[in-house]
């Protein structure tokens, strides 16, 4: 109730405003300001006929011969060659002189409930890459079981794993070990 007598008394307000100023044209632009009015513009000159050139386009004189000269610049000395980046880390088979990853915690993955029920084997062979702290930081399937959900349950299970680091120098390395996990749904 209290809405729609605001409501009436606003539409009556804006009426009777309305009805005030009608006659008035707020909205209408003034004449011309005072400056344009009187102000008289020179023509564009004439385009030069087709062939004649006053020696420039732009009209201004036209630059000497020592301008024709190369400018003086700032020579720089050719880049430093970086040095390539080294490999993080050598496979085991080129660790001379050092010793490969060794697993020391290297629980079993738990077999997919659904492989199992589908009958699914097979061996995931998995490239392990061992910080010098001995964590994995990258796992890479080098050869697949056929099935998405062990090679999946064999990458997982692997980055859980804790190593002894690569050695080289009897200082602790980043390295690689490859680590075949079987499957044998039969068991």
């Amino acid at each position: 109730m209290y809405l729609a007598a605001a409501f009436a008394i606003g539409l009556l307000l804006f009426l009777a405003l309305w009805w005030r100023d009608r006659g008035n044209d707020f909205y209408r632009a003034d004449s011309l300001p005072p400056a344009v009015e009187g102000q008289q513009f020179e023509p564009l000159p004439a385009p030069l006929p087709a062939g004649e050139s006053p020696g420039n386009a732009s009209g201004l004189e036209e630059p000497s011969d020592t301008a024709s000269q190369p400018a003086p610049h700032i020579v720089q000395p050719p880049p430093v060659p970086r040095p390539l980046p080294t490999p993080a880390a050598p496979p085991a088979a080129e660790m001379a002189g050092g010793t490969a990853p060794q697993p020391i915690q290297s629980p079993a993955p738990s077999y997919p409930a659904q492989a199992l029920r589908n009958g699914e084997s097979g061996t995931v062979l998995l490239r392990v890459h061992v910080g010098a702290d001995g964590i994995p930081y990258d796992v890479d399937l080098v050869q697949s079981s056929r099935s998405r959900a062990l090679d999946r349950a064999a990458s997982d299970a692997v980055r859980g794993w804790r190593f002894r680091p690569a050695t080289r120098g009897g200082q602790p390395v980043p390295g690689e070990v490859q680590v075949p996990i079987s499957f044998n749904a039969d068991r």
